[in-house]
């Protein structure tokens, strides 16, 4: 694939902000520029993204980096990650949105997925595609969007709707009309199987989602689409596509079976690389594709927890305990222990390995005593809580932990490292640059274009250093941590 420079261009679309970055053939960043997107909360439960905003802010952000690095013909390819699971509703002939687009955290298909449920179906959806009848999965989402916004069905009985995720969306902008998912993405719909090459006709029909709406299943990394030429100044070809929590996994260097990382950011989510052949958990955890190359695939096992930073920003900005998401670092370590207080972050329901959509979170254990350190302190200990109910759930699905690569903004917090480490009893390990979600795009991109020659050698050319955290609290006291959160979870209604 001829290139013109040796820079990688990556968008993250994250859920939070859009953020576009430069990666050196070295993995050093370059340029960053972010933009925050706007979070739509209509209802109890319902979270929704303009798609539209999404597209200017990523737009505005990538000139804004081609300008810092000196011009596109610096640019070797383009990488895209995004969130996953949100879904975007537009019309193939105006390449207009229809409606918000739903974001993962959407709980509004609750009763859609629980009547899927008690009809049988979700032994065999899960069979085939990896994943649970759940309201995070982006079927429900798709089929919600066509039968109540009028627009929505109004195209898709007009053959003009177009169904995609956020990459999928943004490349239809970037290139002028090209249709396409990445099958990591694909994989988080309930309507790829594990081991198909594309969408299936009855998972299809099962779910109530036109076929004709969707986008053309492809590789990870390779050639996928090429910009517009007067988007960024010449046409740039796209070369690297996947979800976040898979462009994390690779970015970590996770690409031997085996290897685990966790990556906190809004959310937080674990996966251990599985290998060539499609895995099935026993324990409630999601299989899912990592990578894909020349139509031959690499697997996960996935444990998804729905809030992670998202707590430390509710705690921010809805009760004003903390004016930074820095201060529950020092907050944690200004006293000796939370004090009893215990939180369950279920703000929009328990993930793995409860999948309860319907849960709410609580604050146990308060006492006059209790105040902003304590609750600050017992956010992050959910954080550990949390991640030793899906080291536990792994171990049970033949997939134990030896070591845990961890990632994500609230990473960077090292107390809040060390406590993973301490409870989970697993060594932990952290790379130089958490923020491994745009150096996995970075990689993809630039084995796809041939920067370097393979996956790997992207891999090994790109990491840095780690910072590693072993475990050292008391047996006791873990046993007494973990007794608490076991009780308050039980409490969780």
């Amino acid at each position: 694939m001829a290139q013109s420079g040796d820079v990688i261009l990556v968008i993250d679309a994250g859920t939070t902000s859009t953020r576009a970055l430069a990666f050196a053939p070295d993995g050093a960043v370059l340029a960053v520029s972010q933009a925050e997107i706007t979070q739509h909360y209509p209802r109890p439960g319902w979270v929704e993204h303009d798609a539209d905003e999404i597209w200017r802010l990523t737009l505005g952000t990538l000139r804004q980096v081609v300008e810092e690095i000196g011009g596109p013909n610096r640019i070797a390819a383009t990488g895209i990650t995004n969130q996953r699971e949100t879904v975007v509703a537009w019309d193939k002939e105006s390449g207009k949105p229809l409606a918000n687009a739903i974001v993962w955290q959407d709980r509004r298909t609750a009763d859609a997925c629980a009547r899927l449920r008690e009809a049988g179906h979700e032994s065999e959806v899960q069979a085939r595609t990896g994943l649970l009848l759940d309201p995070y999965f982006s079927a429900t989402k798709m089929r919600w969007l066509i039968d109540n916004e009028e627009a929505v069905s109004e195209a898709a009985r007009a053959g003009r709707l177009a169904l995609g995720t956020v990459e999928s969306w943004l490349v239809w902008k970037l290139t002028g009309g090209t249709h396409v998912s990445d099958a990591s993405n694909a994989s988080r719909t309930c309507l790829l199987p594990l081991a198909g090459k594309t969408w299936d006709k009855a998972l299809c029909g099962l779910f109530g989602v036109p076929q004709a709406a969707l986008a053309e299943v492809v590789d990870t990394h390779g050639e996928l689409g090429v910009t517009a030429p007067d988007l960024l100044g010449r046409a740039i070809p796209i070369t690297g596509m996947a979800g976040d929590q898979q462009a994390a996994t690779i970015g970590q260097g996770c690409l031997s079976p085996g290897q685990t990382k966790a990556t906190y950011g809004t959310g937080a989510f674990v996966l251990t690389n599985m290998g060539s052949e499609p895995p099935a958990s026993n324990h409630r955890l999601l299989a899912t594709v990592l990578s894909q190359s020349g139509g031959n695939r690499s697997y996960a096992l996935e444990g998804s927890i729905f809030v992670a930073g998202s707590l430390v920003k509710w705690l921010r900005d809805s009760l004003g305990l903390v004016e930074s998401a820095d201060e529950t670092e020092a907050l944690a370590r200004s006293i000796a222990d939370s004090g009893g207080v215990v939180i369950v972050p279920a703000l929009s329901g328990l993930g793995a390995p409860h999948w309860r959509p319907e849960a709410r979170g609580t604050i146990s254990g308060l006492s006059f005593s209790a105040g902003r350190a304590q609750i600050a302190r017992a956010a992050l200990e959910a954080m550990a809580h949390q991640t030793k109910d899906l080291a536990e759930a792994f171990a049970a699905d033949g997939a134990r932990w030896t070591e845990l690569a961890i990632d994500g903004g609230m990473s960077a917090n090292d107390w809040m490292a060390q406590d993973i480490a301490d409870i989970t009893g697993v060594p932990v390990a952290r790379p130089q640059m958490v923020e491994t979600t745009a150096q996995g795009a970075a990689m993809l991109a630039a084995a796809g274009c041939g920067l370097h020659s393979s996956l790997e050698d992207a891999s090994s050319a790109m990491r840095g250093g780690l910072s590693r955290f072993t475990p050292e609290m008391a047996e006791e006291v873990r046993d007494m941590r973990l007794a608490s959160w076991r009780e308050a979870i039980a409490a969780v209604s």
